[in-house]
């Protein structure tokens, strides 16, 4: 599979693994996974008769030996392992099917996504290849992916967690295309050096790839990289990056361009600060104080813990709130459940309050704060009318940075962090302790709510909490207040 995606990176992945450094966010992927896997053995072995091979601890021919023993037994085996035609592939479920003689197994394999990929039908080829030419009689193969519509019932019921999707016919019908993908491999595997592959949009796609950083530190750096163009979707542009190797936005012509796009180059390579001032004062005009600065803070399991929650779900556990009254005073509220229990109705109960029933509820990035309070809408009935009504008063920031304002530091993004340095530096996410982005919020969220953790880390981390997502809605008052042109208020 790594093959699949970039010769480069399977010859790197086997010759020069120390090369990879994996992002944070491919290493919750990887928690994800383990934490599926887990649940998906529970599912397909609710009488705990099944078997686990451990490639790394056993060895990996302990542990194709291992796989051969099991398969002549009666009871699903998790994780065998199989060789043939100069590769390895090893299966996340195979479940017998028939006794004796005529036994067959059918082998699943198990996915964190909420859908079947194409990158998927790939994977299963593969195993099927390698299995039924190492003598596994299959009877089928499937894949199970998360339903992301079950809702969790609670109790450690996990059953309708997974959706299988059978794809036998397609998995064993391309094994001419698998044999060619192993040989294609083995060649690229036994060069003496590392392939030619410049970056593009293979590099994230399917995977994050951990060797980006090797490959584009062998690359001439562009000194305006095209990457940092917003938005690439139109064809033409994406044919000029990653078919002709343009890297340098100096090389795009502006006709490529629209009109983002063409604000982002000019001002970029010039240097010069854009800002519609007018503009943006008429936009945000019609908004009178008192006025609210909202940000929420979320958390989502691929497998819930919660009853009543799915998976994936964007469930919010903080809020930040500032009210800005008529004169310039500055009230802050928040909220932060820690406890464990689902945040969910405290929260909302909270928001309702803190949020009063008259002026504007400013966000960045309305479509993220106005989903979760639609959700919380639709879950607790009582709190319906309340909680759309802050939804009808949300003014977002978003557009009006987008339409009015770039600054060649922001690198093609309208990120408020990529915003906030030009128009107020001396707020500082990278000054905060602990946590400085939303990833870092979830992560030390799941580690404060962790039974194990102890009271001391706790309290710290609710004091990084609070002080990220609070820096959140104070960056959007400044935002305001820049915006606007008032330099009268507290902020």
């Amino acid at each position: 599979m790594a093959f699949r995606q970039c010769p480069k990176r399977l010859w790197l992945e086997i010759h020069r693994p120390a090369l990879r450094s994996d992002s944070a966010a491919t290493e919750a992927s990887f928690a994800i996974g383990h934490q599926v896997g887990e649940i998906a053995r529970r599912l397909y072995d609710p009488r705990g008769t099944g078997a686990l091979v451990d490639a790394q601890t056993e060895g990996f021919e302990a542990a194709f030996a291992r796989s051969q023993d099991l398969l002549g037994s009666s009871a699903p085996v998790f994780e065998a392992g199989f060789r043939a035609e100069g590769a390895l592939a090893f299966a996340d479920v195979m479940l017998p099917d028939g006794a004796g003689a005529a036994r067959t197994w059918r082998m699943v394999e198990v996915k964190s996504s909420t859908s079947v990929k194409d990158y998927h039908l790939d994977d299963t080829a593969v195993q099927a290849f390698v299995a039924t030419r190492a003598g596994v009689p299959l009877s089928g193969i499937a894949l199970a992916h998360i339903d992301s519509q079950w809702v969790y019932p609670g109790g450690g019921d996990y059953r309708g967690l997974l959706a299988e999707a059978d794809v036998s016919e397609q998995a064993f019908a391309r094994a001419g295309e698998v044999q060619g993908w192993i040989a294609q491999a083995q060649a690229v595997a036994a060069r003496a050096g590392e392939p030619e592959q410049a970056t593009g949009r293979h590099c994230a796609t399917p995977y994050e790839c951990g060797f980006l950083d090797h490959c584009r530190g062998q690359e001439p750096a562009a000194q305006y990289p095209v990457r940092w163009l917003p938005r690439i979707q139109a064809r033409a542009l994406k044919a000029l990056i990653e078919e002709d190797g343009v890297a340098d936005m100096r090389d795009v012509p502006d006709r490529l361009l629209n009109d983002r796009q063409r604000r982002v180059k000019a001002h970029t390579l010039s240097g010069e600060v854009f800002f519609d001032a007018a503009g943006a004062a008429a936009e945000l005009a019609a908004h009178k104080l008192p006025a609210f600065f909202l940000d929420f803070e979320t958390i989502q399991f691929a497998v819930p813990v919660w009853p009543g929650t799915r998976p994936y779900q964007q469930l919010p556990f903080q809020f930040s709130l500032h009210r800005l009254s008529r004169t310039g005073k500055l009230e802050h509220r928040s909220f932060l459940d820690l406890s464990g229990d689902d945040p969910s109705l405290a929260f909302a109960r909270a928001l309702v309050a803190g949020c009063g029933q008259a002026g504007p509820v400013f966000v960045y990035n309305a479509a993220f704060e106005t989903a979760r309070m639609r959700e919380l809408a639709a879950r607790f009935a009582a709190l319906e009318a309340p909680l759309l009504a802050i939804c009808a008063r949300v003014v977002d920031l978003l557009p009006v940075a987008q339409q009015h304002y770039y600054h060649p530091d922001q690198q093609g993004s309208w990120s408020i962090k990529k915003v906030l340095p030009a128009i107020a530096p001396d707020l500082r996410y990278d000054a905060l302790d602990g946590v400085q982005d939303g990833g870092m919020a979830m992560s030390a969220y799941q580690e404060a709510i962790a039974p194990g953790t102890a009271p001391a880390r706790k309290a710290q981390i609710e004091r990084q909490l609070t002080d990220y997502c609070g820096l959140d809605t104070l960056a959007m008052i400044r935002l305001w207040q820049f915006f606007t042109g008032r330099g009268d208020t507290a902020g």
